[in-house]
Protein backbone atom coordinates (compact mmCIF):
# COMPACT_ATOMS: atom_id res chain seq x y z
CA UNK A 1 0.00 0.00 0.00
CA UNK A 2 2.82 2.41 0.91
CA UNK A 3 4.34 1.82 -2.53
CA UNK A 4 1.04 2.75 -4.21
CA UNK A 5 0.81 5.95 -2.16
CA UNK A 6 4.39 6.84 -3.07
CA UNK A 7 3.58 6.42 -6.76
CA UNK A 8 0.47 8.56 -6.52
CA UNK A 9 1.95 11.26 -4.28
CA UNK A 10 3.17 13.62 -7.05
CA UNK A 11 -0.24 13.61 -8.76
CA UNK A 12 -2.08 14.11 -5.46
CA UNK A 13 0.27 16.96 -4.55
CA UNK A 14 -0.34 18.65 -7.90
CA UNK A 15 -4.11 18.43 -7.35
CA UNK A 16 -3.81 19.81 -3.85
CA UNK A 17 -1.37 22.55 -4.91
CA UNK A 18 -2.39 24.01 -8.31
CA UNK A 19 0.52 26.45 -8.11
CA UNK A 20 2.86 23.54 -8.67
CA UNK A 21 1.08 22.48 -11.89
CA UNK A 22 2.93 22.94 -15.17
CA UNK A 23 2.54 26.48 -16.61
CA UNK A 24 0.11 26.92 -19.46
CA UNK A 25 1.54 27.76 -22.86
CA UNK A 26 0.79 30.77 -25.02
CA UNK A 27 2.39 32.25 -28.12
CA UNK A 28 2.96 35.80 -26.88
CA UNK A 29 2.86 37.43 -23.46
CA UNK A 30 2.83 41.20 -22.97
CA UNK A 31 4.32 41.94 -19.52
CA UNK A 32 4.15 44.83 -17.01
CA UNK A 33 1.65 46.75 -19.14
CA UNK A 34 -1.08 49.26 -18.32
CA UNK A 35 -4.32 48.16 -19.95
CA UNK A 36 -6.69 50.86 -21.19
CA UNK A 37 -10.26 49.81 -20.45
CA UNK A 38 -11.94 51.90 -23.15
CA UNK A 39 -15.49 51.07 -22.10
CA UNK A 40 -14.93 52.15 -18.49
CA UNK A 41 -12.54 54.97 -19.48
CA UNK A 42 -9.91 53.85 -16.98
CA UNK A 43 -6.45 52.29 -16.89
CA UNK A 44 -5.33 49.17 -15.03
CA UNK A 45 -1.61 49.07 -14.30
CA UNK A 46 0.73 46.14 -13.72
CA UNK A 47 -1.04 43.72 -16.03
CA UNK A 48 0.01 40.95 -18.40
CA UNK A 49 -1.82 39.67 -21.48
CA UNK A 50 -1.35 36.24 -23.04
CA UNK A 51 -2.08 35.58 -26.71
CA UNK A 52 -2.52 32.23 -28.43
CA UNK A 53 -3.20 32.25 -32.12
CA UNK A 54 -5.81 34.89 -32.91
CA UNK A 55 -7.09 35.01 -29.34
CA UNK A 56 -6.44 36.68 -26.03
CA UNK A 57 -6.41 33.75 -23.62
CA UNK A 58 -5.46 35.34 -20.29
CA UNK A 59 -5.37 38.79 -18.71
CA UNK A 60 -4.42 39.58 -15.13
CA UNK A 61 -1.91 40.84 -12.62
CA UNK A 62 1.56 40.47 -14.05
CA UNK A 63 2.90 38.33 -11.18
CA UNK A 64 0.00 35.87 -11.45
CA UNK A 65 0.26 35.56 -15.23
CA UNK A 66 4.05 35.14 -15.04
CA UNK A 67 3.61 32.27 -12.59
CA UNK A 68 0.87 30.48 -14.54
CA UNK A 69 1.91 31.05 -18.15
CA UNK A 70 4.87 30.66 -20.51
CA UNK A 71 5.07 32.01 -24.06
CA UNK A 72 7.42 31.73 -27.01
CA UNK A 73 7.68 35.53 -27.21
CA UNK A 74 7.62 38.21 -24.55
CA UNK A 75 6.79 41.83 -25.32
CA UNK A 76 7.89 44.29 -22.64
CA UNK A 77 5.07 46.71 -21.82
CA UNK A 78 6.58 48.60 -18.88
CA UNK A 79 5.61 52.27 -19.06
CA UNK A 80 3.31 51.52 -21.98
CA UNK A 81 -0.45 51.50 -22.58
CA UNK A 82 -2.33 48.71 -24.34
CA UNK A 83 -5.49 49.48 -26.33
CA UNK A 84 -7.67 47.38 -28.63
CA UNK A 85 -6.81 47.63 -32.33
CA UNK A 86 -8.06 50.77 -34.07
CA UNK A 87 -10.82 50.68 -36.72
CA UNK A 88 -11.20 53.11 -39.62
CA UNK A 89 -14.84 52.72 -40.59
CA UNK A 90 -14.88 54.83 -43.76
CA UNK A 91 -12.18 54.32 -46.39
CA UNK A 92 -12.15 54.15 -50.18
CA UNK A 93 -10.14 52.42 -52.89
CA UNK A 94 -10.43 53.57 -56.49
CA UNK A 95 -9.38 55.71 -59.39
CA UNK A 96 -9.68 53.04 -62.07
CA UNK A 97 -7.93 49.74 -62.91
CA UNK A 98 -4.64 51.48 -63.67
CA UNK A 99 -4.45 52.53 -59.99
CA UNK A 100 -4.79 49.05 -58.48
CA UNK A 101 -1.12 48.80 -57.47
CA UNK A 102 -1.11 52.24 -55.88
CA UNK A 103 -4.27 51.39 -53.94
CA UNK A 104 -2.84 48.06 -52.77
CA UNK A 105 0.24 49.88 -51.48
CA UNK A 106 -1.99 51.75 -49.02
CA UNK A 107 -2.84 48.61 -47.02
CA UNK A 108 0.32 48.51 -44.86
CA UNK A 109 -0.18 52.18 -43.94
CA UNK A 110 -3.19 51.20 -41.88
CA UNK A 111 -1.29 48.58 -39.89
CA UNK A 112 1.66 50.94 -39.37
CA UNK A 113 -0.83 53.35 -37.80
CA UNK A 114 -2.34 50.79 -35.44
CA UNK A 115 -5.45 50.21 -37.56
CA UNK A 116 -6.27 46.51 -37.60
CA UNK A 117 -9.69 46.76 -39.30
CA UNK A 118 -11.02 48.98 -42.09
CA UNK A 119 -14.51 49.35 -43.56
CA UNK A 120 -14.42 50.06 -47.30
CA UNK A 121 -17.39 52.27 -48.19
CA UNK A 122 -17.09 51.58 -51.91
CA UNK A 123 -15.10 53.11 -54.71
CA UNK A 124 -14.78 52.13 -58.34
CA UNK A 125 -12.77 48.93 -57.75
CA UNK A 126 -15.37 46.80 -55.95
CA UNK A 127 -14.35 43.46 -57.45
CA UNK A 128 -10.69 44.07 -56.64
CA UNK A 129 -11.53 45.00 -53.05
CA UNK A 130 -13.65 41.87 -52.64
CA UNK A 131 -10.66 39.84 -53.82
CA UNK A 132 -8.37 41.63 -51.37
CA UNK A 133 -10.80 40.84 -48.55
CA UNK A 134 -10.45 37.14 -49.28
CA UNK A 135 -6.67 37.30 -49.73
CA UNK A 136 -6.18 39.15 -46.44
CA UNK A 137 -8.42 36.67 -44.63
CA UNK A 138 -6.43 33.74 -46.03
CA UNK A 139 -3.08 35.35 -45.22
CA UNK A 140 -1.90 35.63 -48.82
CA UNK A 141 -2.09 39.46 -48.76
CA UNK A 142 -0.73 41.59 -45.92
CA UNK A 143 -3.25 44.12 -44.71
CA UNK A 144 -5.79 44.99 -42.05
CA UNK A 145 -9.04 43.06 -41.73
CA UNK A 146 -11.05 44.38 -44.65
CA UNK A 147 -14.82 44.74 -44.48
CA UNK A 148 -16.54 46.01 -47.61
CA UNK A 149 -19.87 47.00 -49.13
CA UNK A 150 -18.77 45.85 -52.56
CA UNK A 151 -20.39 47.99 -55.27
CA UNK A 152 -22.66 50.73 -53.99
CA UNK A 153 -26.30 51.05 -55.01
CA UNK A 154 -27.07 54.16 -57.08
CA UNK A 155 -29.52 55.51 -59.63
CA UNK A 156 -29.20 55.42 -63.40
CA UNK A 157 -26.13 57.18 -64.89
CA UNK A 158 -24.77 58.32 -61.51
CA UNK A 159 -21.87 60.64 -60.76
CA UNK A 160 -19.91 57.89 -59.02
CA UNK A 161 -18.40 54.89 -60.78
CA UNK A 162 -18.31 51.35 -59.45
CA UNK A 163 -22.04 51.23 -58.78
CA UNK A 164 -25.00 48.97 -59.33
CA UNK A 165 -27.46 51.19 -61.17
CA UNK A 166 -31.10 50.79 -60.17
CA UNK A 167 -34.22 52.39 -61.63
CA UNK A 168 -36.96 50.22 -60.19
CA UNK A 169 -37.82 48.12 -57.15
CA UNK A 170 -37.00 45.02 -59.19
CA UNK A 171 -33.54 46.45 -59.85
CA UNK A 172 -33.05 47.06 -56.12
CA UNK A 173 -34.14 43.48 -55.36
CA UNK A 174 -31.64 42.12 -57.90
CA UNK A 175 -28.85 44.35 -56.57
CA UNK A 176 -29.38 43.27 -52.97
CA UNK A 177 -29.56 39.62 -54.00
CA UNK A 178 -26.24 39.92 -55.81
CA UNK A 179 -24.58 41.71 -52.89
CA UNK A 180 -25.86 39.28 -50.30
CA UNK A 181 -25.62 36.02 -52.22
CA UNK A 182 -22.76 36.38 -54.69
CA UNK A 183 -20.52 39.00 -53.11
CA UNK A 184 -21.39 38.21 -49.48
CA UNK A 185 -20.80 41.84 -48.57
CA UNK A 186 -20.35 42.98 -44.99
CA UNK A 187 -22.90 45.79 -45.39
CA UNK A 188 -24.61 47.81 -48.14
CA UNK A 189 -23.70 51.34 -49.23
CA UNK A 190 -26.40 53.48 -50.87
CA UNK A 191 -25.65 56.90 -52.39
CA UNK A 192 -27.84 59.62 -53.78
CA UNK A 193 -26.46 61.33 -56.88
CA UNK A 194 -29.22 60.02 -59.19
CA UNK A 195 -31.10 57.48 -57.08
CA UNK A 196 -34.83 58.20 -56.85
CA UNK A 197 -35.74 59.08 -53.25
CA UNK A 198 -38.48 56.45 -53.10
CA UNK A 199 -35.99 53.79 -54.22
CA UNK A 200 -33.51 54.96 -51.57
CA UNK A 201 -36.13 54.28 -48.91
CA UNK A 202 -37.14 51.00 -50.54
CA UNK A 203 -33.51 49.82 -50.61
CA UNK A 204 -33.08 50.60 -46.90
CA UNK A 205 -36.25 48.74 -45.96
CA UNK A 206 -35.49 45.75 -48.18
CA UNK A 207 -31.88 45.47 -46.98
CA UNK A 208 -32.99 45.53 -43.36
CA UNK A 209 -35.47 42.74 -44.09
CA UNK A 210 -32.60 40.72 -45.55
CA UNK A 211 -30.48 41.26 -42.43
CA UNK A 212 -28.04 43.61 -44.17
CA UNK A 213 -26.68 46.73 -42.46
CA UNK A 214 -26.81 49.89 -44.52
CA UNK A 215 -24.89 53.12 -44.72
CA UNK A 216 -25.36 55.98 -47.08
CA UNK A 217 -25.93 59.54 -48.21
CA UNK A 218 -29.49 60.74 -47.70
CA UNK A 219 -31.14 62.39 -50.73
CA UNK A 220 -31.93 66.10 -50.28
CA UNK A 221 -35.55 65.36 -51.29
CA UNK A 222 -35.99 63.28 -48.12
CA UNK A 223 -35.79 64.14 -44.46
CA UNK A 224 -33.26 62.39 -42.28
CA UNK A 225 -36.17 61.08 -40.24
CA UNK A 226 -37.53 59.25 -43.28
CA UNK A 227 -34.20 57.46 -43.73
CA UNK A 228 -34.12 56.61 -40.02
CA UNK A 229 -37.66 55.22 -40.20
CA UNK A 230 -36.73 53.14 -43.25
CA UNK A 231 -33.92 51.51 -41.27
CA UNK A 232 -30.61 53.16 -42.19
CA UNK A 233 -27.86 51.75 -39.95
CA UNK A 234 -25.20 54.46 -40.22
CA UNK A 235 -25.31 57.99 -41.55
CA UNK A 236 -22.07 58.80 -43.35
CA UNK A 237 -20.75 62.39 -43.01
CA UNK A 238 -21.80 64.81 -40.31
CA UNK A 239 -23.66 67.23 -42.57
CA UNK A 240 -26.57 64.81 -43.05
CA UNK A 241 -27.01 64.53 -39.28
CA UNK A 242 -26.80 68.33 -39.05
CA UNK A 243 -29.70 68.66 -41.49
CA UNK A 244 -31.96 66.83 -39.04
CA UNK A 245 -31.65 69.83 -36.73
CA UNK A 246 -33.43 72.23 -39.10
CA UNK A 247 -36.90 73.22 -37.89
CA UNK A 248 -38.31 73.27 -41.42
CA UNK A 249 -36.35 70.34 -42.86
CA UNK A 250 -39.53 68.72 -44.25
CA UNK A 251 -40.53 71.88 -46.14
CA UNK A 252 -37.02 72.30 -47.52
CA UNK A 253 -36.96 68.66 -48.70
CA UNK A 254 -40.36 69.12 -50.35
CA UNK A 255 -39.26 72.30 -52.12
CA UNK A 256 -36.12 70.63 -53.37
CA UNK A 257 -38.04 67.57 -54.55
CA UNK A 258 -40.44 69.81 -56.48
CA UNK A 259 -37.58 71.71 -58.12
CA UNK A 260 -38.52 75.01 -56.47
CA UNK A 261 -35.01 75.42 -54.98
CA UNK A 262 -31.55 74.16 -55.87
CA UNK A 263 -29.09 72.37 -53.60
CA UNK A 264 -27.26 75.54 -52.61
CA UNK A 265 -30.48 77.22 -51.49
CA UNK A 266 -31.59 74.08 -49.67
CA UNK A 267 -28.29 74.02 -47.77
CA UNK A 268 -28.60 77.73 -46.94
CA UNK A 269 -32.09 77.22 -45.52
CA UNK A 270 -31.07 74.11 -43.59
CA UNK A 271 -28.22 76.03 -41.98
CA UNK A 272 -30.39 79.05 -41.20
CA UNK A 273 -33.10 76.85 -39.71
CA UNK A 274 -30.89 74.84 -37.37
CA UNK A 275 -32.33 74.66 -33.85
CA UNK A 276 -30.74 72.91 -30.91
CA UNK A 277 -33.98 71.57 -29.43
CA UNK A 278 -35.06 70.20 -32.81
CA UNK A 279 -31.64 68.63 -33.27
CA UNK A 280 -31.54 67.02 -29.84
CA UNK A 281 -34.98 65.51 -30.36
CA UNK A 282 -33.81 64.07 -33.69
CA UNK A 283 -30.58 62.73 -32.20
CA UNK A 284 -32.36 61.09 -29.29
CA UNK A 285 -34.48 59.35 -31.93
CA UNK A 286 -31.28 58.21 -33.71
CA UNK A 287 -30.16 56.65 -30.44
CA UNK A 288 -33.48 54.88 -29.86
CA UNK A 289 -33.46 53.55 -33.42
CA UNK A 290 -29.85 52.34 -33.16
CA UNK A 291 -28.53 54.68 -35.85
CA UNK A 292 -24.79 55.41 -35.77
CA UNK A 293 -23.09 58.49 -37.28
CA UNK A 294 -19.70 58.50 -39.04
CA UNK A 295 -18.69 62.18 -39.08
CA UNK A 296 -15.66 62.04 -41.48
CA UNK A 297 -15.10 65.50 -40.02
CA UNK A 298 -11.43 65.95 -40.80
CA UNK A 299 -11.92 65.06 -44.46
CA UNK A 300 -14.63 67.70 -44.72
CA UNK A 301 -12.44 70.20 -42.89
CA UNK A 302 -9.56 69.64 -45.32
CA UNK A 303 -11.80 70.33 -48.31
CA UNK A 304 -13.36 73.38 -46.65
CA UNK A 305 -9.98 75.00 -46.06
CA UNK A 306 -8.21 74.12 -49.32
CA UNK A 307 -8.11 77.85 -50.04
CA UNK A 308 -5.85 78.62 -47.07
CA UNK A 309 -3.99 75.47 -46.02
CA UNK A 310 -0.72 74.66 -47.79
CA UNK A 311 -0.43 70.89 -48.28
CA UNK A 312 2.59 70.97 -50.57
CA UNK A 313 4.94 69.86 -47.80
CA UNK A 314 2.65 67.28 -46.15
CA UNK A 315 4.64 64.28 -44.94
CA UNK A 316 1.73 62.09 -46.08
CA UNK A 317 2.41 62.86 -49.75
CA UNK A 318 5.43 60.55 -49.65
CA UNK A 319 3.04 57.59 -49.25
CA UNK A 320 0.62 58.42 -52.08
CA UNK A 321 1.38 57.30 -55.62
CA UNK A 322 1.39 59.86 -58.46
CA UNK A 323 -1.82 58.59 -60.07
CA UNK A 324 -3.66 58.70 -56.77
CA UNK A 325 -2.33 62.20 -56.12
CA UNK A 326 -3.67 63.19 -59.52
CA UNK A 327 -7.19 62.25 -58.39
CA UNK A 328 -6.91 65.00 -55.77
CA UNK A 329 -7.09 67.62 -58.52
CA UNK A 330 -10.86 67.34 -58.93
CA UNK A 331 -11.63 68.66 -55.45
CA UNK A 332 -8.75 71.14 -55.53
CA UNK A 333 -10.00 72.65 -58.79
CA UNK A 334 -13.59 72.80 -57.54
CA UNK A 335 -12.51 74.58 -54.37
CA UNK A 336 -10.39 77.06 -56.36
CA UNK A 337 -13.42 78.18 -58.39
CA UNK A 338 -15.21 79.55 -55.32
CA UNK A 339 -15.34 83.31 -54.84
CA UNK A 340 -14.79 85.02 -51.47
CA UNK A 341 -18.43 84.58 -50.50
CA UNK A 342 -18.34 80.89 -51.43
CA UNK A 343 -15.17 80.35 -49.39
CA UNK A 344 -16.68 82.10 -46.37
CA UNK A 345 -19.81 79.95 -46.66
CA UNK A 346 -17.70 76.80 -46.88
CA UNK A 347 -15.77 77.75 -43.73
CA UNK A 348 -18.94 78.63 -41.82
CA UNK A 349 -20.67 75.40 -42.80
CA UNK A 350 -17.90 73.13 -41.54
CA UNK A 351 -17.63 75.02 -38.26
CA UNK A 352 -21.42 74.97 -37.78
CA UNK A 353 -21.63 71.29 -38.61
CA UNK A 354 -18.89 70.45 -36.11
CA UNK A 355 -20.95 71.89 -33.25
CA UNK A 356 -23.29 68.90 -33.30
CA UNK A 357 -20.60 66.37 -32.41
CA UNK A 358 -20.99 66.75 -28.62
CA UNK A 359 -24.76 66.99 -29.10
CA UNK A 360 -24.79 63.55 -30.71
CA UNK A 361 -22.75 62.18 -27.83
CA UNK A 362 -25.07 63.80 -25.29
CA UNK A 363 -28.07 62.21 -27.01
CA UNK A 364 -26.45 58.77 -26.85
CA UNK A 365 -25.78 58.38 -30.58
CA UNK A 366 -22.77 56.11 -31.20
CA UNK A 367 -20.10 58.07 -33.08
CA UNK A 368 -17.91 56.08 -35.45
CA UNK A 369 -14.39 57.16 -36.40
CA UNK A 370 -13.91 57.04 -40.16
CA UNK A 371 -11.67 59.12 -42.37
CA UNK A 372 -13.06 59.07 -45.93
CA UNK A 373 -9.40 58.57 -46.91
CA UNK A 374 -8.52 57.28 -50.34
CA UNK A 375 -8.71 58.47 -53.91
CA UNK A 376 -10.35 61.83 -54.76
CA UNK A 377 -10.31 63.10 -51.17
CA UNK A 378 -7.38 65.48 -51.29
CA UNK A 379 -4.65 65.28 -48.63
CA UNK A 380 -6.65 62.87 -46.48
CA UNK A 381 -3.96 60.26 -45.93
CA UNK A 382 -4.84 56.59 -45.35
CA UNK A 383 -3.75 55.36 -41.93
CA UNK A 384 -2.48 58.69 -40.65
CA UNK A 385 -5.86 60.36 -41.12
CA UNK A 386 -7.58 58.37 -38.36
CA UNK A 387 -5.37 60.04 -35.74
CA UNK A 388 -6.26 63.43 -37.23
CA UNK A 389 -9.96 62.53 -37.08
CA UNK A 390 -10.10 61.56 -33.43
CA UNK A 391 -7.90 64.48 -32.37
CA UNK A 392 -10.36 66.78 -34.12
CA UNK A 393 -13.17 65.08 -32.21
CA UNK A 394 -11.61 66.23 -28.94
CA UNK A 395 -11.07 69.75 -30.29
CA UNK A 396 -14.80 69.89 -31.09
CA UNK A 397 -16.02 68.73 -27.70
CA UNK A 398 -15.59 64.99 -27.17
CA UNK A 399 -13.51 63.66 -24.31
CA UNK A 400 -10.38 61.63 -25.11
CA UNK A 401 -12.23 58.54 -23.87
CA UNK A 402 -15.16 59.19 -26.22
CA UNK A 403 -12.82 59.80 -29.15
CA UNK A 404 -10.88 56.62 -28.39
CA UNK A 405 -14.10 54.61 -28.14
CA UNK A 406 -15.16 55.90 -31.57
CA UNK A 407 -12.06 54.25 -33.05
CA UNK A 408 -11.98 51.03 -31.00
CA UNK A 409 -15.52 50.11 -29.94
CA UNK A 410 -17.99 51.89 -32.22
CA UNK A 411 -17.02 49.87 -35.29
CA UNK A 412 -17.41 46.49 -33.59
CA UNK A 413 -20.63 47.72 -31.98
CA UNK A 414 -22.07 48.66 -35.37
CA UNK A 415 -21.38 45.17 -36.70
CA UNK A 416 -22.66 43.56 -33.48
CA UNK A 417 -19.21 42.19 -32.63
CA UNK A 418 -18.43 43.61 -29.20
CA UNK A 419 -18.16 40.04 -27.95
CA UNK A 420 -14.99 39.74 -30.04
CA UNK A 421 -13.48 43.21 -30.54
CA UNK A 422 -13.06 46.46 -28.65
CA UNK A 423 -11.79 45.21 -25.28
CA UNK A 424 -8.82 43.42 -23.76
CA UNK A 425 -10.00 40.28 -22.00
CA UNK A 426 -9.97 36.52 -22.58
CA UNK A 427 -11.87 35.42 -25.66
CA UNK A 428 -11.34 38.66 -27.54
CA UNK A 429 -9.38 38.97 -30.77
CA UNK A 430 -5.63 39.43 -30.49
CA UNK A 431 -5.73 42.82 -32.24
CA UNK A 432 -3.87 45.27 -30.02
CA UNK A 433 -1.81 48.46 -30.07
CA UNK A 434 0.91 49.23 -27.53
CA UNK A 435 1.40 52.97 -26.97
CA UNK A 436 4.09 54.92 -25.16
CA UNK A 437 1.59 57.50 -23.88
CA UNK A 438 -1.84 57.40 -22.22
CA UNK A 439 -4.64 58.08 -24.76
CA UNK A 440 -7.17 58.80 -21.99
CA UNK A 441 -5.14 61.90 -21.11
CA UNK A 442 -4.62 63.00 -24.71
CA UNK A 443 -6.01 61.01 -27.63
CA UNK A 444 -3.03 62.17 -29.74
CA UNK A 445 -1.22 59.36 -27.89
CA UNK A 446 -2.64 56.95 -30.49
CA UNK A 447 0.18 58.19 -32.72
CA UNK A 448 2.83 57.08 -30.19
CA UNK A 449 2.87 53.47 -31.35
CA UNK A 450 5.42 51.02 -29.99
CA UNK A 451 3.95 47.73 -31.26
CA UNK A 452 0.93 46.52 -33.20
CA UNK A 453 -0.51 43.04 -32.77
CA UNK A 454 -2.79 41.91 -35.58
CA UNK A 455 -4.46 38.50 -35.47
CA UNK A 456 -1.85 37.52 -32.89
CA UNK A 457 1.17 38.47 -35.03
CA UNK A 458 3.50 40.99 -33.40
CA UNK A 459 4.72 43.94 -35.46
CA UNK A 460 7.32 45.81 -33.42
CA UNK A 461 8.49 49.36 -34.07
CA UNK A 462 11.22 48.19 -36.45
CA UNK A 463 8.67 46.21 -38.50
CA UNK A 464 6.27 49.17 -38.59
CA UNK A 465 9.05 51.49 -39.69
CA UNK A 466 9.95 49.06 -42.46
CA UNK A 467 6.34 49.07 -43.71
CA UNK A 468 6.47 52.84 -43.95
CA UNK A 469 9.89 52.85 -45.59
CA UNK A 470 8.85 50.21 -48.14
CA UNK A 471 5.79 52.25 -49.11
CA UNK A 472 7.85 55.43 -49.44
CA UNK A 473 10.31 53.57 -51.67
CA UNK A 474 7.49 52.28 -53.92
CA UNK A 475 6.04 55.76 -54.27
CA UNK A 476 9.48 57.24 -54.98
CA UNK A 477 9.99 54.70 -57.77
CA UNK A 478 6.56 55.47 -59.24
CA UNK A 479 7.29 59.19 -59.04
CA UNK A 480 10.59 58.70 -60.90
CA UNK A 481 8.92 56.58 -63.60
CA UNK A 482 6.18 59.20 -64.05
CA UNK A 483 8.62 62.00 -64.81
CA UNK A 484 8.87 62.89 -68.53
Amino acid sequence: MKYLFAALAPALLAIASPALAAPKQGDVVIRHVTIVDVEAAKTVAGQAVVLKGDDIVAVGADAVIAKDWRAARTVEGKGRYLIPGLWDMHVHFGGGPELIDENRALLPLYIANGITTIRDCSGDLPEQVLAWRSEIASGSLFGPRLLTSGAKIEGIAPVWKGTIEVGSEADVDAALDRLKTRDKVDFVKITDSTLKPELFLYALTKAKALGLRTSGHIPMALTVDQAVDAGISSIEHLDYAYNAGAKDEAAIAADFAAGRIDRAEANRRLDAGFDRDTAMAAYRRFAVKGVFVTPTLNGSRIIAYLDSDDHSKDAGLAYIGPKLRKTYDWRIERAAKADAAGIATRHKQIEDIATILPMLAEAGVPIIAGTDAGFLNSFNYPGFGLHDEIELFTQKGLTPAQALASATRAGPAWFGWLDRYGAIKPGMAADLVLLTKNPLEDVAATRAIDTVVMRGAVQDRAALDKMLADTRAKVAAWNAAAKP
